[in-house]
């Protein structure tokens, strides 16, 4: 009988600690954002942010719970919106006046938003394979 991996033990519990870090970080920064320094030049890197934090959460959840499907879809989720809001961010400065999680690949944050989605996503494909 085979048996997969999850995130009860080892790596696993480390990832799901990690994405509940993310979770808390970007969710309280994006709240702040949004009730303390929010106005038309800001609302849009304030509001990704929003997204980042929902996306975080779910991904904590979805890892947390071995939902591999929904890890998959919202950790595919997570390193679409890094790639594109990182490369949109070095592209037009004036898009992003302020930063967001995801801006400049993560900059921010020591790139970990670009790297979490990968790592992420190799332990979900390695969780589900038996062993």
């Amino acid at each position: 009988m085979s048996e997969r991996s999850d995130t009860s033990h080892g790596f696993g519990r480390a990832l799901v600690a990690v994405y509940a870090v993310f979770a808390l970080a970007a969710s309280a920064r994006s709240i702040y954002q949004l009730i303390a320094k929010v106005d038309s030049d800001t609302a849009v890197p304030y509001v990704l942010s929003a997204v980042a934090g929902v996306v975080y959460v779910v991904a904590t959840y979805a890892l947390a719970t071995n939902r591999h499907r929904l890890a998959v879809v919202t950790i595919g989720i997570e390193l679409a919106g890094v790639l594109v809001v990182g490369l949109l961010s070095l592209l037009d400065h004036d898009l992003f006046p302020d930063e967001t999680v995801w801006s400049d690949f993560g900059r921010g944050y020591g790139f970990i938003p670009l790297v979490l989605p990968i790592v992420g996503l190799w332990w979900v494909r390695r969780s589900a394979s038996p062993r």
